[in-house]
């Protein structure tokens, strides 16, 4: 089984996907951020390295999924390739940080890999307002998140509602996170977890 968690920056996905693999017992797999050699490089200059970010992590990504196939273990991403294609590349396009051309070469190389792949058989999308969001960035410190502006994450927001509107809802999982703290507080995380049990049922 494959299971994957989406959201904005800063909703939780890598703490979810950790607690969650250590509860089940399942096999965590994560985005390639500490090896990326693009993202502050992005973040101190989008218009330049937008293209390049983006393609790495469909790479990236697309690596990972096709690990997956070979894979007999229940397997937990912390975010999907549908992310970047749906809603982080279409944002920076319109945005004027990704020109028109390079999007155009960029939605055709996944629009490829879409044709080879299987999307996850329950997608757990965590719901954020933005001054949650913007909490948990500057909690977890990362220097190179330190210029993302709220527009952008606003932004990316509207088009993650947009996505999860028009998602299978046999296969959805929403868990508003706002009001949740499933990293310090174990209640909050076995209200997750039963509710993830019960989809699973």
């Amino acid at each position: 089984m494959h299971i994957a968690i989406a959201g904005n920056i800063g909703a939780g996905k890598t703490s979810l996907t950790e607690l969650l693999a250590k509860h089940f017992g399942w096999e965590a797999h994560f985005e390639d951020v500490i090896d990326n050699p693009y993202l502050d490089d992005f973040y101190n200059h989008m218009e330049r390295w937008s293209f390049n970010l983006q393609i790495y992590f469909l790479k990236s990504r697309f690596e990972q999924l096709l690990s997956f196939k070979e894979n007999k273990k229940t397997i937990i991403q912390d975010r999907t390739i549908y992310e970047d294609a749906h809603i982080f590349a279409p944002n920076l396009n319109a945005m004027g940080l990704m020109n028109q051309r390079d999007f155009k070469n960029y939605k055709g190389i996944f629009d490829l890999m879409e044709s080879l792949i299987e999307g996850p058989d329950v997608l757990i999308y965590l719901r954020s307002s933005i001054p949650n969001l913007v909490n948990k960035i500057h909690k977890r410190g990362r220097d190179y998140e330190n210029s993302i502006s709220i527009d952008y994450l606003s932004r990316l927001n509207e088009r993650y509602e947009a996505w999860i509107s028009t998602y299978d809802p046999e296969k959805l999982i929403i868990i508003d996170v706002d009001s949740l703290d499933f990293v310090d507080n174990k209640e909050d995380l076995s209200k997750v977890i039963h509710i993830i049990d019960e989809k699973l049922k």
